[in-house]
C-alpha cells in the first residue's frame, strides 16, 4: 500500500501490571521504581503516556505464574521473571479516572474466561473511559494456566482457535444486543428503554450457549477495539477475521514487510478493507545523547540484567514446554516444537531472521531480552529516522512500544522522539476525537441485529 500525504504511525505503549516491563530485566535497573503495587504509579503512567498523545496503551497478561520451566515457580519467584501480575480490570478502572483520551486496553483469555463475562468488562470500560476501550484477545498458553482454573491440561492450537472464533461470535452479538437508541428514559410516560430495541442473542454452539441480552446498553464505541497477536498461520488468519489492530514480534524490517503483506493479503480474502486495520510490531526504544551512549545502554540491557534462567523460565511459559532438561547450546528442533503447545510461531519468526538453526539460547534471548522486535537505537532523530523507515516502506503502520524501564523509558520517549515525530507529520500534535475509534481511524461498527427481541 502507499502512503498518504498526512499519514500518521500508531502509537502503543505495551504495558505490564506488575513488577517488570515487557522486558524481563527491567526490575533490576537503577531507574526502574517498583511502585507497581501502588494505583497511582499506573495513573501516572497514563498521564505521561496521554501528554505523548498516544493512541492506547494495553497490558498483557497471563493467568498464572510460569512455572513450567523446571515444574516449579521457584526460578520465576527467585529471578523475578514476571510472578507479578494484577487484576487487569482493576488497574485500568484507575485510568479510566486518571486520563480523558488514551486508549485503554487489556488483554483476556478465550479459553479460561466466559464470554459474557468478557462482553460485559468491555462494555463497562467502554462506557466508564467514555470510549477508550480496547481488548487484546488471547487463547492463553499453557498447562500452568489451566490448573489455575481445575483443567489439567492446555487445549492443543487448534482448538484454541476454534474456541476462539465461537468466543468471538458470541461476544461481538452479546455487544450489539441493545441498538443505540434503545434507551428512551422518558419519565413521563415511565418508559425506561425500548424493547423491542433489546435483543436476545440466543446463541447455540459448539463451545457456548449464551442467551443474552448483555445487561450494559451499546457503548460509546458501539463495540470496543480488537487487538490480536497471532503469529502462526491460524493465528493470522483469525487476527484477519477479527481485529482492528494486529500486534506482531518481526525482528528485523524484511521480515516485518513480508508478514505485512501476507497479512494484509488475508485480511482482503476474509472480505475485509485492510486499509481498516493496523499492523503494528513490538519495538524498543533505546535514546542516548549520542549515538555511543545510546549503544552503550543498549549493551547493558542486552547482557547484564537477564539471567540466563529467567530467560529460560520465560521461553518455557510461552512455549508450554519444560527445558530445563536442555542445554542452552542445543537446537530447536521440528520434533521439540511438535511437542510444544504453546505459541509456535516464535521459532518461524526467529528463523526467518536468523536462519534455520536456532538454538534454544537464541529463542530464550528473543523472548526475554530486547530481540523480540525491532530496536531503535541512538539520539532521538536516528530512532525517529528508523520508525520513519519502516513506517514509510509498508513494514508496519505503527508501533507497540515496550520499555526497557519505567516510567524512564516512556519518558525519553515522550520528550524526545515525539517532537521529532510530529516535526516530520509522523505524529499527531493533539487528540481531536474523543474515542480510541477516532484515534485510530476506525469507523464506528453498525448493530448486527440479535434474532429476537426481549
Amino acid at each position: 500500500m502507499s502512503r498518504q500525504s498526512g499519514d500518521r504511525l500508531a502509537l502503543v505503549a505495551f504495558m505490564q501490571a506488575g513488577n517488570t516491563s515487557v522486558y524481563a530485566g527491567s526490575w533490576r535497573h537503577p531507574a526502574t521504581e517498583h511502585r507497581y503495587l501502588d494505583a497511582s504509579y499506573y495513573a501516572d503512567l497514563g498521564r505521561l503516556l496521554e501528554r505523548g498523545l498516544f493512541d492506547l496503551m494495553f497490558f498483557d497478561d497471563r493467568l498464572a505464574m510460569p512455572g513450567i520451566h523446571g515444574g516449579s515457580v521457584a526460578d520465576a519467584v527467585r529471578y523475578g521473571a514476571r510472578p507479578v501480575k494484577l487484576d487487569l480490570s482493576l488497574v485500568l478502572g484507575v485510568l479510566s479516572q486518571a486520563t480523558s483520551d488514551i486508549g485503554l486496553g487489556a488483554t483476556y483469555s478465550t479459553t479460561y474466561y466466559a464470554p459474557y463475562h468478557v462482553a460485559r468488562t468491555f462494555a463497562t470500560l467502554d462506557h466508564l473511559s467514555a470510549g477508550r476501550a480496547a481488548w487484546n484477545v488471547v487463547t492463553s498458553v499453557n498447562d500452568r494456566e489451566a490448573q489455575n482454573f481445575g483443567v489439567a491440561s492446555h487445549l492443543n492450537p487448534a482448538e484454541r482457535y476454534d474456541r476462539a472464533d465461537e468466543f468471538l461470535e458470541v461476544v461481538t452479538g452479546l455487544w450489539d444486543t441493545w441498538e443505540d437508541d434503545a434507551l428512551v428514559r422518558d419519565r413521563a410516560s415511565g418508559v425506561y428503554a425500548d424493547p423491542t430495541r433489546v435483543h436476545e442473542l440466543d446463541h447455540h454452539g459448539a463451545h457456548f450457549d449464551a442467551r443474552g441480552p448483555l445487561t450494559v446498553p451499546r457503548g460509546p464505541q458501539g463495540r470496543p477495539v480488537i487487538l490480536q497477536a497471532g503469529s502462526s498461520g491460524r493465528g493470522r488468519d483469525f487476527a484477519s477475521r477479527w481485529a482492528e489492530l494486529i500486534f506482531t514480534g518481526d525482528p528485523g524490517i524484511q521480515i516485518a514487510r513480508e508478514h505485512y503483506a501476507d497479512q494484509k493479503r488475508r485480511i482482503a480474502e476474509a472480505g475485509r478493507d485492510p486499509a481498516t486495520v493496523k499492523i503494528c510490531p513490538m519495538a524498543y526504544t533505546v535514546i542516548g545523547e549520542s549515538a555511543a551512549h545510546a549503544a552503550e545502554r543498549e549493551r547493558m540491557f542486552l547482557d547484564d540484567l537477564v539471567h540466563p534462567t529467567a530467560s529460560l523460565t520465560l521461553l518455557s511459559e510461552l512455549m508450554n514446554y519444560d527445558f530445563s532438561v536442555h542445554h542452552l547450546d542445543e537446537p530447536i528442533t521440528d520434533e521439540l516444537i511438535e511437542k510444544s503447545t504453546g505459541i509456535r510461531g516464535l521459532v518461524q519468526n526467529l528463523r526467518a531472521h536468523i536462519g534455520d538453526t536456532v538454538r534454544i539460547r537464541d529463542l530464550a534471548g528473543h523472548r526475554a531480552t530486547l530481540l523480540q522486535g525491532p530496536r531503535f537505537v541512538g539520539t532521538a532523530t536516528q530512532v525517529a529516522d528508523q520508525m520513519e523507515e519502516w513506517f514509510t516502506t509498508d513494514a508496519c503502520d505503527g508501533f507497540v512500544l515496550a520499555a526497557t524501564h519505567l516510567p524512564g523509558s516512556f519518558e525519553d520517549f515522550v520528550r524526545l522522539v515525539v517532537p521529532e515525530l510530529q516535526r516530520r507529520g509522523l505524529h499527531r500534535t493533539r487528540y481531536t476525537g474523543s474515542t480510541l475509534r477516532d484515534h485510530l481511524g476506525l469507523e464506528r461498527p453498525s448493530v448486527s441485529r440479535g434474532p429476537a427481541h426481549v
